[in-house]
This record gives C-alpha cells, structure tokens and sequence, in this order.
C-alpha cells in the first residue's frame, strides 16, 4: 500500500504536467487543492465553532504553506524532469534531518545526500535555473510542513487539521490560479484532469498510508516513501517521455539510499 501510495503521488504529477499548458502551475494547484479539500472536508466534516485561535493560527500557516509548496513544485515540475524535481524537493525533509542529527551514522547519511547535491549540481547546465529554484523553494515548503503537520496533529483530531489547511490553500491559491487559467479552469477536460490529479495526489494516497501505517512501522514507511525519486524519474520517462542524464541518475541513487539511510536511522535512535 505505501509503494502504491509513492506510484500514485507521483503519477499524479505527472499527470497534472499536461495541464500547465492549459491552465498554467497555479491553475493545476487550485484545482488539485480545490478537489482534494472538497473531498476531505467531506469525510472528516471538522468541527468549526469553540476552537481555540491558536487552532485557527496553525491551521492558516499550514494552509499557506501547502499552497506556496505546491505552486513551487508544480512551477519546478514545469520546467525540470519530474525525476530532478522530486530529488530537490526532498532535500528539505534531508535537510531537516541533518539539522537534528545527532549520531554520527545520521550524519553519514546527510554526506551521501550531499555527494547527490554536489552530483545534481554538477548536472545544473542541463537544468533550467528558475525551476531549480521553484524546487528548492518546494523543499523547504516541505521542511516546514512536516513541522506545521505536527502541530496541527496535536490541536486536531484525524484529518480535521488537514481538511482545514486543504481549505486555506485553496482560498490561498485561488487569485493566482483563476489570474493564469482564467475560464480555462471551467473546461471539463480540465476539471476531469484535476479531478484526477486530487484523487492521485491527495485522496488516494492519504487512505493507502492511512492503512499501511496501522500494519507497519515508521522505518518502513520511511524507507518505502524514499524511493519517490526513482519512482518519479521513472514515470517522467514513461510518462512525460523525459530524458535522464547519467549525473543526475547518480544524484537520484544518492539521495534516495540517504533518505532511506536516515530512515532507518531514525527509527534505530528511537
């Protein structure tokens, strides 16, 4: 279930790649939050009234961390191959974690990360410099949201938090969204994509994790969730017909054996 979880995030990327054309990042992001928060607030149905306003304070920085994460990968995604962007993106969890390593077998770890830094760097002339950017943008976007998540999951109950947070992005995103697509949001083949892209990214992979977590432990989990890159590079071929370089290739197998690595890590230290 967490290997069908990282397949259909990433699919959905992919998938949400054929909509920038018509709807441009941002337009994706309000349609796929826009879908995702609809189907969220449906099944948790969050209690609104005697919340505390610190509830509604972590809830709203969550939310508008979710909407510049998103805008920033899609925006990467756009103009890098969904293999590379995924990679950048995950340095930010990485980067968390060197930040709260304390071993020196975590940070080992880091070093392989940053050997893949160094590689992928190395691969720049190949990269468009903008979408580097957007995706180290996403990376801390995804920083900070393992941290908000945390919060969040201590004020509120099951996805209570989430649905609430899906809902702020929305809102967040929605000006910049209708500003790039404009009627174009209102096609069907639009909508039907989007729609796809919620269930993919969000719905979907959210009650496959929700189960596997009950059956196995964060060590797999972490290890499993590690191998989105390859995924991701992987359904950019099939997909997207995207080329990979051999440097970047090695910068993939480099940081996904770090993310794994500090997986495992991290579950020994505990």
């Amino acid at each position: 279930m967490i290997g069908a979880s990282v397949v259909s995030v990433q699919l959905g990327a992919a998938i949400a790649a054929s909509l920038f054309d018509r709807v441009g990042a941002p337009g994706t992001v309000l349609l796929r939050q826009g879908f995702a928060a609809a189907v969220l607030l449906a099944i948790a149905r969050p209690r609104l009234s005697g919340r505390d306003p610190k509830d509604w304070l972590v809830v709203c920085a969550f939310g508008l961390v979710l909407a510049t994460m998103n805008v920033c990968f899609y925006e990467a995604v756009d103009r890098l191959p969904l293999g590379v962007a995924v990679t950048i993106e995950l340095f930010g969890p990485l980067g968390l974690a060197a930040g709260l390593s304390r071993t020196a077998r975590e940070l080992a770890y880091v070093a392989l990360a940053a050997v893949g830094v160094v590689l992928l760097g190395g691969a720049t002339h190949h990269l468009d410099g903008i979408g580097v950017v957007f995706a180290l943008c996403a990376a801390l976007g995804w920083a900070t949201y393992i941290l908000l998540s945390r919060h969040t999951g201590r004020r509120f109950d099951g996805v209570d938090g989430l649905a609430l947070a899906m809902a702020v992005a929305t809102i967040a995103v929605a000006p910049l969204g209708i500003a790039t697509g404009g009627e174009r949001l209102l096609e069907p083949g639009a909508l039907v994509t989007g729609l796809a892209v919620a269930m993919l990214s969000a719905a979907i992979p959210f009650t496959l994790e929700l189960h596997a977590l009950r059956m196995v432990g964060p060590r797999a989990f972490g290890v499993i969730m590690s191998t989105s890159p390859a995924v991701a590079a992987t359904l950019g071929w099939l997909v997207l017909a995207e080329p990979l370089h051999g440097t970047q290739a090695m910068a993939i197998c480099c940081v996904v054996l770090a993310s794994a690595g500090a997986a495992l890590a991290a579950d020994v230290s505990r």
